[in-house]
């Protein structure tokens, strides 16, 4: 936080540094970037802990806003912790760095390692974050599941791996537990939150 004048973090700041005329000057303070949260909610029958098989091999495939002109990226792009990239001006590092199509606003999005979380059964049914992203110039809109997901059996503790969510559903059967399991229902929306 700045530090001078208006606490609030998520409004970009100026202050005049001099009253005199001829020294007419302004210290920026940056704002915080936005964080957006990938929220998930499906129906899981006989299974729980719905997460990526391995979060270090995983590819987000995000659809994007520009939030200067609005525009939305026509093809799915992904972030992958693997594949990061500095920044200019020590800003940080992004997993998705590009330029607008239509405005060319530079723009970046960092994958937040230390947020992931299973989709729990416990909650079965209700939106879960599963992962934070950190934006800069764009704003999450959509998410493609694709594959690579895994679930664990919620009497067995049976792992169901390599799970695909192309189609939005996947079944299987549980032998230890004797039952069907499932995962239909499934919708995403992003949410803005804190740091």
């Amino acid at each position: 936080m700045c530090g001078r004048g208006n606490s609030n973090p998520d409004v970009s700041r100026a202050f005049l540094i001099s009253e005199k005329p001829e020294l007419k000057c302004f210290y920026l303070c940056p704002s915080e970037m936005p964080i957006f949260a990938l929220e998930i909610k499906a129906n899981l029958v006989g299974v729980t802990d719905l997460r990526p098989e391995d979060y270090d091999d995983f590819r987000w495939f995000l659809k994007l806003k520009c939030s200067q002109c609005g525009e939305v990226t026509e093809n799915w792009v992904y972030a992958d912790v693997t594949e990061a990239q500095e920044l200019s001006k020590g800003h940080g590092i992004g997993h998705i760095v590009g330029k607008c199509g239509f405005c060319s606003r530079q723009n970046s999005v960092e994958i937040l390692t230390d947020s992931y979380k299973a989709y729990s059964f416990e909650k079965n049914e209700q939106f879960q974050p599963i992962v934070r992203f950190e934006c800069r110039g764009v704003e999450p809109v959509d998410f493609d599941f694709r594959v690579g997901w895994r679930a664990e059996g919620v009497e067995s503790g049976t792992v169901f791996g390599d799970i695909d969510l192309n189609e939005r559903e996947w079944a299987d059967y549980d032998e230890k537990a004797s039952e069907s399991t499932e995962i239909n229902d499934i919708s995403i929306r992003f949410t803005h939150c804190k740091k």
